[in-house]
Formats: structure tokens, sequence, C-alpha cells
């Protein structure tokens, strides 16, 4: 029941079946700190179709660190072959070691990890010794895909993270800051799937096998000092399963993510199908198997318009951590139609309006959306970064 991590959480009051009067009274007390997770250089840059410089993910980093946010996903060690946009992202990491984006306060840069190998390969490239760990065990090779239309799993019988030299492609390598002024630390991050189906179409085991190959990952980073954070992928709705995911399900991997030592899970709407409802039952089940509030965040898509609708929900149940992605980026390669997370822009908006405090600059994040969508050639998804614009333009 995680009693040296987790207590079950006092009951509060729904949004769901509360009164427009008893939700305008929650509006002080709901102004509080709420700690976002900009997603957008990892997870909101995985799914684009065309080839994106390292310069333009550099750029996009060193942006975001002016804006106040203090966790930045920045890339992901999974396996090149099967997600390209990430294939330089041990670039991306040396980038950071030796030039730090300033930034008035201290930022966590999260990287991706999907098993052991990609782990060694992040801690080589950061220049910090040789990984001393057990032989990761081999991959099962990749289901038959007769159709040719489901992506490969990003793991594989080859090296699954065979990643490029940290120097490849950079006319000046530079070393691990040994000091900066700005203050910042290097995390990382796991995941497992919340449905059978799309843990083997994802990473091609089944979920008790991912949740055990996550174990020598966790035991790695700490003797690094590694902070690590859990994802738990499809945890309202799956492209292969549907929309009923088990929610006592999902807290039964989130709280073995955590009891292996994971300092935080990330419970994600991966399909964006979670509704106002659904995201309360889960809730309630994370509640009852005695996971803390303050060990969560949440993570939504916004593929059917119900991100924030469902962010209000998590937050009035205690909720002060949540992922966005600048612009309304993203996507994810192994979920048809899934479009972007919800916007920065549009999920601080939102925030502040209900006296939350973000830290976030809502102004430079605007324009931050506005380049990148540009840099990207897509429409910018954030209606309230546009609408400021507007109006800051007029």
């Amino acid at each position: 029941m995680l009693a040296s991590r987790c207590s079950l959480r006092r009951t509060v009051s729904s949004i769901i079946g509360s009164t427009g009067r008893s939700f305008a009274a929650t509006a002080t007390r709901l102004a509080e700190e709420v700690r976002i997770v900009e997603v957008g250089p990892r997870d909101g840059l995985q799914n684009e179709k065309t080839s994106i410089p390292l310069h333009t993910k550099l750029e996009l980093i060193r942006r975001l660190a002016t804006t106040g946010v203090r966790d930045i996903e920045a890339g992901s060690f999974v396996a090149p072959k099967w997600v390209p946009q990430m294939a330089n992202s041990a670039e991306v990491l040396n980038h950071i070691l030796g030039h730090p984006p300033e930034a008035s306060h201290h930022i966590a840069y999260n990287f991706l990890i999907p098993n052991l190998k990609g782990l060694e390969n992040l801690i080589r490239a950061s220049g910090d010794g040789n990984p001393s760990s057990e032989e990761a065990p081999p991959t099962p090779p990749p289901s038959p895909n007769p159709e040719g239309e489901e992506p490969a799993p990003i793991t594989s019988t080859e090296d699954p993270n065979e990643m490029p030299s940290s120097t490849s492609g950079v006319d000046n390598p530079v070393e691990p800051a040994k000091s900066s002024s700005t203050p910042f630390s290097v995390e990382i991050s796991l995941f497992a799937a919340a449905t059978e189906a799309f843990s083997k179409a994802n990473t091609n085991c089944t979920i008790a096998e991912s949740l055990e190959r996550c174990k020598p990952i966790v035991a790695l980073a700490k003797s690094r000092n590694l902070r690590v954070r859990g994802y738990v992928s499809v945890a309202l709705g799956c492209p292969y399963e549907g929309p009923n995911v088990s929610p006592s399900r999902v807290a039964d991997i989130t709280a073995t993510l955590l009891e292996m030592g994971a300092d935080e899970v990330s419970v994600a709407d991966t399909t964006g199908m979670g509704t106002a409802p659904r995201t309360q039952e889960l809730l309630k089940a994370l509640s009852s198997a005695g996971i803390a509030n303050k060990d969560l965040a949440l993570h939504f898509h916004d593929t059917y318009g119900q991100a924030l609708v469902n962010a209000v929900v998590a937050l009035e149940y205690g909720i002060r951590t949540f992922d966005s992605s600048v612009g309304g980026l993203g996507g994810c390669p192994y979920s048809k139609g899934a479009t972007g997370n919800v916007a920065t822009e549009d999920l601080v908006y939102c925030l502040h309006s209900l006296g939350a405090r973000t830290g976030v600059d809502i102004e430079k994040m605007a324009e931050i959306g506005k380049w990148i969508s540009s840099e990207l050639g897509r429409p910018n998804d954030s209606r309230a970064g546009k609408a400021l614009l507007a109006r800051l333009a007029s």
C-alpha cells in the first residue's frame, strides 16, 4: 500500500455533481502553485513527419527555459529506427550539459528511456563514465505486421537504442559543464502501458514484462542519483481496446512504479479519450490505492477537446502537476488519430484564471508557440496563445 511514500487523500469535493456556486467558491482554494512539465521538445516533436534540424530543437529548448517552466522533456533515447525525430537526443543532452540554456531558476531536463540499454547510452553520452549494470535481457523480435500499417515497436532484436555519437554532426563537441551560472539537472523517465494490447504494440511485451524491465533501469538511475519519472500510457483510453480502461489496473501499475523507486508517475490520456466522469473515476481509484497526489502528474491529449475539462477535474481533486506542450504539439506514433497534448498556453491561461500560480510567462510561451509552429510548417493549435498574440498586436 505504499505506506512509506503514499497516504490516503482526504475526501475533497468534486467538480462533478457540485453546483456552479460551490465551484466558484473553490477558486481561492486553488490559488496555489501548480507545476507545469513542458513536453514539447520530446512528446511534442516525436510524431512530426518532416525531419527537424538539431538547431531548431536546441533553440526551442533555449526559448522554453526563459518562460519560467522548471521541467522540460528534452529528448528520448529510444531506437532512432522507430522514432527518427529523437535520433539526435545524445547531441541535445551533450549541448545542455556543455551550454545549459540561460534561466533564472533551476530546470530539470528529462530524457525518456525505454530500456536499460537506453539508460546506459545516456550515461555514456553524458560523459559520466562507463555505466555498470547487469546485461539487459534480450528483447523478443517484433510481432508480425502483415498489413504494414502499424509502426514497429520501439524495441527490437537489434541494439534497441544505438544512438549517434554524442559529437556527431557537431563542429565543436563540448564536455559536460563543470560549473554553470544556470542551475540544472538531468532526469529520466520510463513507461508502462495500461492495456496489454498497447504494451505489446509499443514495447513488444506484456505489462508484467515491461514492469520487470523497469526495475534495473530504476536501480541504475538511482545509483547515479538520477531522478526517475514513470509514465502510464493509455490510462483513459486505448486505440486497440477502446475507452474503458480499468482504473484499478492503472492504479496498480502506478503503485508498482512508485514502489520500485520512481519519484513521480505521470498518468497519461495518450489517446485523448478521457472525459470528466472517467477522469474522476480514475483519480478515485488512484486515491483508493493509497497513492498520494504529490506523487502524481496528469498528462492529457486534446483529441476530443476534453483536455482542459479533465485538467480542472484533476485540479479540484488535488493534483498539482500537469504535462503540456507549447503550441499543442504532439501525437503518438502508436495511437492513430491522437492529436497533440493540451497546449501549454491554454492550460496556463485556464490555471491562472482559477487563481493558480504556475510561474510561467504566458506571453513568452505564446510567442514560442507561434514560432515553433511556423518552423514546423503546421498550424498553431493553442487557442489562448493565438488570441493573446492577436490582442497584444491590436
